[in-house]
């Protein structure tokens, strides 16, 4: 029950200046972000309760009980942050928005860029750096400079992986659920053959962040969200 009251407090907006060096936006100017560049409103509940939903999960791993990957120096509210920001770049790779009422659907061929857009826009908006980062390094689970390269992707050749436990741990929250149409969860099984995909390396990356993190309740999140799991 801490777990959930301090997520509550989260959404109330009682994320705090945290130091001298930087702040960190609170609840309103991270919805205010989500309003202003969603293209309709469609687009902003899909978006928005994916990156609501990666932060509770973000929470819940944070706080877990024997948690022994955490320590002193992890920012659990910079995490926070993060999670509800890291997906901001995928207003912009739809190919039917909403606006006009059809479904929602993405532009395949552009959404692995969704990850330097939202990092751009980020800087844009004057974010820190540490901020946008959290949506430039959280595809997959790790994309690195030689999948750039060997795959052809649209992206500028380059590693985008966590630089810290905060950036990882969001990144790992974020693959147990999916921006489908319907959104659903995504079962450890399924996500076991996502990641097989990509080769054996990927895969062992995917186990080693399992076995660091563990595994969230997504049972409780598919009923308190209503949306299925996905095995």
């Amino acid at each position: 029950m801490a777990a959930l009251g301090h997520a509550q407090k989260v959404r109330q907006g009682a994320l705090y200046d945290a130091g001298m060096t930087r702040k960190l936006p609170n609840q309103q100017a991270i919805d205010e972000l989500h309003h202003h560049f969603a293209p309709s409103e469609a687009a902003y509940r899909m978006v928005h309760t994916h990156c609501q939903i990666v932060a509770d999960i973000t929470l819940e791993l944070a706080e877990a009980s024997g948690a022994t990957w955490r320590n002193d120096d992890f920012d659990l509210d910079l995490a926070l942050v993060g999670a509800w920001l890291h997906d901001i770049g995928t207003y912009q790779v739809f190919e039917h928005d909403g606006a006009d009422g059809k479904p929602l659907k993405f532009n395949r061929k552009r959404y692995i860029l969704h990850g330097v857009l939202g990092y751009r826009l980020l800087l844009q908006e004057g974010l820190d750096e540490e901020i946008a980062q959290f949506a430039r390094n959280h595809t997959g689970v790790g994309l690195y400079r030689q999948d750039v390269i060997d795959e052809g992707l649209p992206l500028p050749v380059a590693d985008y992986v966590p630089l810290n436990d905060e950036q990882e741990l969001v990144m790992y929250a974020d693959k147990f659920n999916s921006k489908s149409v319907p959104s659903s969860f995504i079962a450890e099984s399924r996500q076991n053959k996502r990641a097989a995909k990509f080769g054996d390396a990927n895969y062992e990356r995917w186990r080693k962040l399992v076995a660091k993190y563990g595994l969230p309740d997504i049972s409780q999140l598919a009923e308190r969200y209503s949306q299925p799991i996905r095995h």
